[in-house]
C-alpha cells in the first residue's frame, strides 16, 4: 500500500513539474524577427446597394489608415515581431478593408436604436519576404465592438470605431504570432 501511494505521489509530482507547456514566447519560427505592414487598401464599394434597410454601405474616411497604424502599434507593443521597412523585413503583412458594418442590436420603446455593433472586416495575408511565399491568408477577418448610444455606458461612434480597430489589430497580431 505504501509503495503504490509513494509511486502515485512521484508520478503526480513529475506531471506537476512538467507543467502544461504554457509559454509567453511566440510560436513563430526563429527565422522571422521583423515584419512590414503594407498600408491597408480600402476595397469598400460604397455605391453598392446592400439591403432595403441600408441602401448603401457606410464608410468612415481613412479607416484603412487607422487600421494600418494601429496594427503597427500592436506589433510594437507585442514585441515578437519588430516592424521594419519593406526591404529589410522577414515577413510582409498585406491587408484590405472590405467591409465596415454598423448593425443595430437593441431598440428603445420608441424604436430608437439604443445599442449598435460595429464590425471591421478585412482580408489579410502573411508572406515570407525572402522567398516571396504565402504563409497564410484569412478572408473576412473581423474585429468588432458594441456600444450604447444613451445611458451611463454610452459611447460616441468615434470611440466605438477606435475600439473596433483596436480589437481587429489585436486579433491580427495574435493570428500572426501564433503557430501557423
Amino acid at each position: 500500500m505504501k509503495k503504490s501511494t509513494l509511486l502515485f505521489i512521484v508520478h503526480c509530482s513529475l506531471f506537476i513539474a512538467m507543467g502544461c507547456g504554457y509559454t509567453t514566447r511566440s510560436m513563430i519560427s526563429d527565422k522571422y524577427r521583423t515584419i512590414y505592414v503594407t498600408p491597408f487598401i480600402n476595397k469598400i464599394d460604397i455605391t453598392k446597394e446592400t439591403d432595403s434597410a441600408y441602401k448603401y454601405k457606410i464608410y468612415k474616411p481613412l479607416l484603412e489608415t487607422d487600421i494600418t497604424r494601429t496594427v503597427i502599434d500592436k506589433f510594437l507593443f507585442d514585441g515578437n515581431l519588430r516592424p521594419r521597412d519593406s526591404g529589410s523585413a522577414d515577413l510582409v503583412l498585406k491587408g484590405e478593408l472590405v467591409e465596415f458594418r454598423r448593425d443595430p442590436l437593441r431598440y428603445t420603446d420608441s424604436d430608437e436604436v439604443e445599442e449598435y455593433r460595429l464590425n471591421m472586416v478585412v482580408n489579410i495575408s502573411l508572406w515570407d519576404n525572402g522567398e516571396n511565399k504565402l504563409l497564410w491568408e484569412e478572408k473576412s477577418f473581423t474585429g468588432d465592438t458594441t456600444y450604447f448610444t444613451r445611458g451611463t455606458s454610452a459611447k460616441s461612434e468615434d470611440t466605438a470605431i477606435n475600439d473596433a480597430i483596436t480589437d481587429l489589430a489585436r486579433r491580427i497580431v495574435e493570428r500572426t504570432v501564433e503557430q501557423w
